[in-house]
């Protein structure tokens, strides 16, 4: 979850490349299936909804499309939400863990602002952090005040463009799957 434009889709391009596991996703947008294309075009299973005038997906949608994709041969569904701060926080799709992202760009009030999603969250990822010379952003505080609001989430800061911080994101993502 996170708003548009912080890096769902490209986070999980970058993925494909690095993991040990089988993953599909349920792509949430309100038009266009630009995003499901995307993630097919890597070799990634996927199924758009469009929710049309829904700024978030719920469960009825996300049990329809889950139909739609072969989940004996996966270990993991990503359900991709629409792109939005505010709604998805407070629809449950069933997912099993919330990673929500918050991109560098979008400036360091969002976990301030927006607290319900980030209460919600099990992973909180920076996104685009090489960008951070070229922003004003106080990195720490942000955590800090993620902290605040939720003692115990997992925090980590990646960029696509360094496979080593997807590295991370995969190996909390696998570490995830040992405990299930």
């Amino acid at each position: 979850m996170s708003s548009p434009g912080s890096g769902k889709t490209a986070l999980l391009e970058a993925l494909a490349d690095v993991v040990r596991f089988e993953f599909c996703v349920i792509e949430g947008d309100l038009e266009t299936s630009r995003d499901a294309d995307r993630l097919r075009a890597k070799g990634i299973d996927a199924h758009q909804i469009q929710t049309g005038s829904a700024c978030h997906l719920d469960a009825f949608m996300v049990h329809k499309a889950l139909h739609h994709v072969d989940l004996d041969s996966v270990d993991v569904c990503f359900v991709e939400n629409v792109g939005n701060l505010v709604c998805p926080a407070s629809y449950d799709v069933g997912s099993h863990l919330n990673v929500v992202l918050v991109s560098i760009p979008e400036g360091e009030d969002k976990i301030a602002k927006y607290p319900v999603m980030f209460r919600q969250a099990d992973l909180i990822l920076f996104t685009k952090v090489d960008l951070l010379p070229y922003f004003e952003y106080d990195m720490q505080k942000e955590k800090e005040m993620a902290r605040k609001l939720k003692p115990n989430v997992d925090i980590l800061e990646v960029s696509t463009k360094d496979e080593e911080s997807i590295k991370k994101v995969a190996a909390w993502i696998e570490f995830k799957l040992g405990m299930r």
